[in-house]
């Protein structure tokens, strides 16, 4: 019994040491010169400029398809319909039902920007603070945190009326029944608007990731008088 009441003692104290240690950091902020509203803006500003220099790339129709680190690649059950295809001819019909994914998706992404700003405009300084002292990408996870349902639910539909408008829709028709004509082949029917959807935000995601470790890591990329403060924050922690 005294063993467990000296852990229990033991693991109290060395929470609050922790919580003290913590508490201490974030009291520290607001001394450097910059008061809490400042501190967020400073957050808010690093996730709009991601948005508008690395989101708005994936907005132009090869946004996707020409960048090899968000590219829309074919779901496993389309791969076999890929290799197919090629294998007997019909290489090009195959690359450009692949580019018309990806353009769906960069149309689909129009959709984002608003809901992205309402997240970020709705940050709290407690948000900011958890964000500043975090890891690499803490404030990519928080707007993941607080836009990917709503994303996801407003870009479904978009997908759908996207794949019809760049006409991936028939383009993708037109291949699956080439494919499921093909003798001893087993018939696909994948479901495209959900697969593509999930990857543009992930895609998405990726993107504004990105912006921010440059603005965590590289001074020159802080733009600002406000991001060269904020960030300093984080430097000097």
């Amino acid at each position: 019994m005294k063993n467990i009441k000296f852990l229990l003692l033991l693991l109290i104290s060395l929470q609050l040491t922790s919580c003290a240690e913590l508490q201490q950091v974030m009291e520290q902020l607001p001394q450097e010169g910059l008061s809490n509203a400042q501190i967020a803006a400073g957050l808010k500003e690093a996730l709009n400029k991601g948005i508008d220099k690395e989101v708005t790339k994936l907005m132009t129709p090869d946004g996707f398809y020409k960048d090899q680190m968000v590219k829309i690649l074919l779901p496993q059950e389309l791969q076999k319909v890929d290799k197919t295809l090629r294998d007997i001819g019909l290489g090009q019909l195959a690359d450009e039902g692949l580019k018309l994914l990806n353009r769906a998706a960069s149309d689909a992404v129009k959709e984002a920007k608003p809901i992205f700003v309402d997240a970020i405009t709705s940050m709290t300084f407690e948000d900011a603070k958890n964000i500043l002292l975090g890891d690499r990408t803490a404030a990519t996870e928080y707007l993941k945190q607080k836009t990917e349902n709503r994303l996801y639910q407003k870009f479904k539909p978009q997908v759908t009326q996207s794949l019809h408008k760049v006409k991936a829709d028939e383009a993708w028709a037109n291949i699956i029944n080439r494919y499921n004509q093909i003798p001893f082949v087993q018939k696909v029917n994948p479901d495209l608007t959900d697969y593509v959807t999930r990857k543009a935000l992930e895609g998405v995601y990726k993107k504004v990731a990105i912006e921010e470790q440059k603005i965590r890591t590289d001074l020159k990329e802080r733009t600002s008088d406000l991001l060269k403060k904020v960030f300093a924050l984080q430097d000097n922690r």
